[in-house]
């Protein structure tokens, strides 16, 4: 009787935390629809779109067709994006059905860590799993088409999984080799899924197994990654030449400028995005958890908040970027909240004798509640808007060069996903995501022009201001005009005619 009813309780909660991540995302694709209608807030996402869609139409691994390349930083996201184009889905539906149960196992693998966090409050657990779905971040992040929330998913699960071979007194082999394989599988989701490998390695060596069993369930973790993670490596040489894929050194040669401030400023910096919301309410909460982790030496949870602290400094150190709400840094924000309101349920005291220590603890979590609904309502105006940039400045000039330029006019462009999805034509990156080659001098415009000479580039597709020297020497053809970008002091993109000497 007990198990059935554990079992109507457990698909209860399901279906309620679908409906909750259904209400929380489609309610901003509805205020998105309304403003400017259907999109993505990054041109980025439009990259998995055209890789997806290539890789259904043709069975290959490319951006633009006949061109192997590695220019998706998150392999197993576009492959599931191509189901959806095998499907016939479209772009949207496949994203977006998609995002919408990155959100749903968010919400469920957070209520389930939070239940082993603090268990004395096993009964908040669904609005522990209702908080992530709602934190705004990540409803902004299981909308935009990217991989972010699927990599958060990882995340979640890999904690979950430590914690359950905590409550046994002894794990096989077995546990560890599949959780060696979630890690590896991971990587497919984003590079950063090695890091996962630390607090794995962290908790399994601190784990109270026997000795003489440890070595083997070393073994078979990193037999279980090995799996998984070696056919990433052999991936992205075959397709790229080099074992990561063309993002992970663009990005980092594109923003190294970003690296000369001090690291602890950057680090500050960084950390301070998943404050910008309810986090900044979670932290007494995760600094508790922490620290009494450490106390009980209860070694996954220290593992993961070391995890969320290591990350945002592994950003801080290599890419620095602050830019888009810290979308980079966004799979910490899952463990950074479940760990604070898992703090938090531990260290209120609703029905304390002291009416002081009542009114603060009930008045703490009604904050919580507040501010939580009041980002994510902010949050909905905000992914309307950057849709709207998306849309109105990528994916306009992606039509206008479909109609307007030759079927093989040769494209230079620093924003490549709308252009290679929508106009169809050859492109040289200057961003280095399929033109590798131009990662050695990726802000070098004298050497970038003697580049765009060399390939009889034909046309120029740039916001003016990443390039003024570039934009200066070019003939305009075309400019959107969008007075969105020009209300918030952005510029507008623009076409140039490249003239070769």
């Amino acid at each position: 009787m007990k198990q059935n009813q554990s079992s109507h309780k457990v698909d209860r909660r399901w279906l309620i935390l679908a409906a909750l991540a259904a209400l929380s995302m489609g309610v901003y694709l509805l205020v998105s629809a309304e403003r400017y209608g259907p999109g993505f807030p990054l041109d980025d996402a439009w990259i998995h779109q055209t890789y997806a869609r290539n890789l259904a139409l043709y069975g290959e691994w490319s951006f633009v067709p006949g061109q192997p390349s590695a220019g998706s930083t998150g392999p197993l996201w576009a492959g599931l994006l191509a189901v959806g184009h095998v499907l016939g889905l479209g772009p949207y539906v496949a994203a977006y059905s998609l995002g919408w149960l990155s959100l749903l196992m968010l919400g469920v693998l957070g209520a389930a860590v939070f239940e082993r966090l603090a268990s004395a409050r096993r009964e908040w657990g669904g609005w522990a799993g209702a908080l992530l779905i709602f934190e705004w971040h990540l409803v902004w992040a299981a909308a935009s088409g990217m991989e972010t929330a699927l990599f958060a998913v990882f995340s979640l699960a890999t904690l979950l999984a430590l914690l359950v071979a905590e409550q046994r007194a002894q794990t096989n082999g077995l546990h560890w080799f599949g959780l060696g394989a979630l890690v590896g599988l991971s990587v497919w989701a984003r590079p950063d899924g090695l890091t996962l490998l630390g607090p794995v390695i962290f908790s399994l060596v601190l784990h109270g197994t026997a000795r003489d069993k440890k070595l083997s369930q070393v073994l078979a973790l990193l037999a279980g990654f090995a799996l998984l993670f070696g056919p990433y490596l052999l991936f992205n040489q075959s397709t790229a030449g080099a074992y990561w894929p063309n993002t992970f050194y663009a990005k980092q040669a594109e923003y190294a400028v970003l690296r000369a401030s001090p690291f602890l400023l950057r680090w500050l910096q960084e950390a301070a995005l998943p404050l910008l919301g309810v986090g900044v309410m979670l932290l007494p909460g995760f600094l508790y958890t922490l620290v009494d982790g450490l106390r009980t030496r209860r070694w996954p949870v220290v593992a993961a908040g070391l995890w969320v602290l290591g990350y945002l400094g592994l950003y801080a150190w290599r890419l620095p970027v602050l830019f888009q709400y810290g979308r980079y840094v966004m799979p910490v924000i899952p463990l950074y909240v479940i760990l604070g309101f898992g703090g938090l349920a531990r260290l209120v005291r609703l029905h304390s004798k002291r009416m002081a220590v009542r009114v603060v603890s009930r008045a703490w979590l009604w904050i919580i509640l507040l501010v939580a609904l009041g980002f994510w309502v902010m949050g909905a105006r905000v992914y309307a808007r950057d849709v709207e940039i998306i849309e109105s400045e990528m994916v306009a000039t992606a039509h206008w060069v479909s109609q307007n330029m030759a079927p093989d006019a040769l494209i230079a462009a620093h924003d490549i996903g709308a252009l290679g999805y929508f106009s169809g034509r050859p492109i040289v990156d200057l961003a280095g995501l399929i033109s590798p080659d131009v990662i050695p001098f990726i802000r070098d415009e004298a050497r970038l022009e003697a580049y765009l000479n060399e390939q009889g580039v034909d046309a120029l597709v740039i916001f003016p201001g990443w390039y003024p020297a570039l934009s200066a020497r070019a003939p305009l053809s075309f400019t959107t005009e969008a007075p969105l970008s020009i209300e918030l002091e952005y510029e507008n993109m623009a076409v140039y005619e490249w003239n070769r000497p």
